[in-house]
């Protein structure tokens, strides 16, 4: 862990606060805590961030950046049809680059014991909505319509999230051009099923 300056480095000292807040929540990112898992000098810290709030910054920054930042880029790529703009973001709930669920259940989580945090998911939650909503209407779908879609589709994935659910892959996959037709009113193509389960490696 250590570098040849003998204090780490901030994306070290970061990547450990990240994996104590996934295994087991912001209580635990202390800063002694993380010098001791990386066999580091505690005034090393110190070097990088000017306190635990600033390390705690970084780590609601990085889940912004990621998580929300790739929901609205996939929202926003090219697709054919308002089916493959979904299948574009469904490429979130399955590959870890584009979205941490892990990272997102522990900021929900963080979000139940700091005011100032459930308020920047509130607003994450927002732009999310807003994005997809934006999605739905580029491809004629009425205002209304859009925003109920637009939740419908993300309140089911946030629910998703936050109850843990473990499926097979081949499970998860099969539902695929259900929950499309279900979320868009439009059955995906064969065509744009198989680019997206080629993107994931999966075969029928």
């Amino acid at each position: 862990m250590n570098d040849s300056t003998g204090r780490g480095s901030p994306e070290i000292w970061l990547e450990a606060a990240y994996d104590l807040l996934i295994e087991s929540g912001v209580d635990a990112v202390k800063i002694l805590t993380l010098a001791k898992k990386l066999n580091l000098a505690r005034t090393s810290f110190y070097w990088f961030f000017k306190d635990r709030e600033e390390l705690l910054a970084e780590l609601i920054s990085r889940w912004r950046d990621k998580n929300t930042g790739n929901i609205v880029r996939q929202s926003e790529a090219y697709a054919e049809s308002i089916a493959e703009a979904m299948l574009n973001v469904f490429d979130c709930w399955f590959d870890n680059t584009l979205f941490d669920s892990q990272l997102e259940f522990a900021v929900r989580s963080w979000a139940l014991q700091s005011d100032d945090i459930l308020a920047e998911v509130r607003q994450s939650d927002q732009l999310r909505i807003e994005a997809l909503t934006a999605m739905c209407a580029r491809f004629g779908v009425d205002p209304a319509t859009a925003d109920v879609r637009a939740r419908t589709i993300y309140l089911v994935q946030i629910g998703y999230l936050s109850m843990q659910t473990r499926e097979d892959i081949a499970v998860r996959m099969r539902r695929i051009p259900n929950y499309v037709e279900i979320f868009t009113g439009q059955a995906p193509q064969p065509r744009e099923l198989d680019r997206f389960f080629s993107r994931h490696g999966y075969s029928e």
